[in-house]
């Protein structure tokens, strides 16, 4: 009972602690802001919110409430954040893997690219991105195009858009195609630890990706026609691309920044997580009569997983808040749209910066949980 005791009291003082500064806290802001005159409370979430956006993947305008700005942040830090998570993996899975190899020019630019792209400065490359590289392409009069429907020019990256008839039809075939995927890759997964058979489930998957979409266009009544975009002079601001697809230059320079930066992070998490298999393992595994992809498949990357996997995750997390560097070049995400010009106009400093830090909270929350389900899901189970 004593033993009972010595644990709780301790932890008890530090609640009470917790508690009594934020009491404290919570207690002063409330008298300091009912002697200026401030009142506490969301109901301005409501209001017309009086300003536009230059991006927003959902319809918005100065007529829309906070909360639509709200959302239109959110959602653009979700797209950088996406983007960036998955071209920073694939970048850097490549490159980690590159830092191994036994070609020597192979290994020197992996080694390169890592060290050169992770002592810069984040905020310095973003600048780079926007200021040095995209601000000096050609106005879209000059601009040249690429394979004939891209255009990229100091106004964005123009590319052609999808008009979809039927689209519900060819989202419930993908919708199928990943979940006969998962049931196929448990399945092989089973199949391999009882009987040591392999099933070609990369090849089955690509099979499923191809076909039965495919097979929407065919009989479902699918259609999907290209929106090219076309350049048209206006009479007062001077030429523009109407129709297709508009990537901003902002939207670029960001992801280009954050996906660089990162993947030489998970570059050398994929590295480390290679080099702590013993060799030992690799050569049982070459006694028997695997491939070097085999080996690299079956037996090292299985193990491996488990010491990228928690590492890798903190640099998603990092990618996610450090894409709140996007206010530097004006990138309408939420710090920008809704912790600067929605603040600046309602002075609801507490409120706004609350909603803000618990979103961000959430999003990294959510990317932690997803993260340490897979790593428990991949985890090699002792019998």
């Amino acid at each position: 009972m004593n033993f009972k005791l010595k644990k709780i009291i301790p932890q008890l003082i530090t609640l009470f602690f917790v508690i009594l500064i934020f009491g404290f806290f919570t207690f002063n802001a409330q008298i300091n802001m009912e002697n200026r005159g401030i009142e506490f409370g969301f109901g301005f979430l409501s209001q017309e919110s009086s300003f536009d956006v230059q991006f927003s993947l959902i319809d918005y305008d100065g007529s829309h409430s906070y909360a639509r700005a709200y959302l239109v942040g959110l959602l653009n830090t979700l797209l950088v954040a996406f983007i960036g998570i998955v071209i920073a993996t694939i970048l850097g899975v490549i490159v980690g893997i590159a830092r191994l190899s036994p070609n020597y020019l192979i290994e020197r630019s992996a080694a390169w690219y890592v060290e050169f792209f992770r002592n810069i400065p984040l905020l310095l490359q973003i600048f780079f991105w926007y200021f040095a590289a995209l601000r000096a392409l050609p106005l879209p009069q000059d601009a040249d195009s690429i394979m004939g429907v891209f255009y990229l020019t100091i106004k964005g990256l123009y590319t052609p858009s999808f008009v979809w008839e039927n689209l519900d039809i060819f989202i419930y075939s993908v919708i199928a195609v990943l979940i006969s995927i998962t049931v196929i890759r448990i399945y092989a997964r089973k199949l391999q630890e009882k009987e040591g058979k392999q099933l070609p489930v990369f090849s089955i998957s690509i099979a499923l990706f191809i076909i039965l979409p495919l097979l929407t266009f065919l009989i479902g009544g699918v259609s999907l026609n290209f929106q090219v975009p076309v350049l048209k002079q206006l009479s007062t601001t001077g030429f523009i691309y109407e129709g297709g697809l508009r990537l901003p230059p902002e939207l670029i320079a960001l992801t280009l920044a954050l996906s660089l930066y990162t993947a030489t992070f998970i570059a050398e998490c994929v590295r480390a997580g290679i080099q702590g298999i013993s060799k030992g393992q690799k050569e049982a595994a070459a006694s028997i009569g695997l491939t070097p992809n085999q080996i690299l498949k079956l037996v090292i990357m299985p193990q491996a997983l488990r010491i990228i996997i928690p590492p890798t995750t903190n640099q998603y997390l990092n990618l996610t808040k450090n894409s709140s560097l996007a206010a530097a070049i004006a990138y309408p995400d939420l710090v920008l749209v809704f912790a600067g010009t929605a603040l600046m106009q309602t002075g609801r400093a507490i409120e706004i910066v609350s909603i803000t830090m618990l979103t961000y909270l959430s999003i990294s929350l959510s990317i932690s949980v997803l993260m340490n389900w897979y790593n428990k899901s991949i985890a090699i189970k002792e019998k």
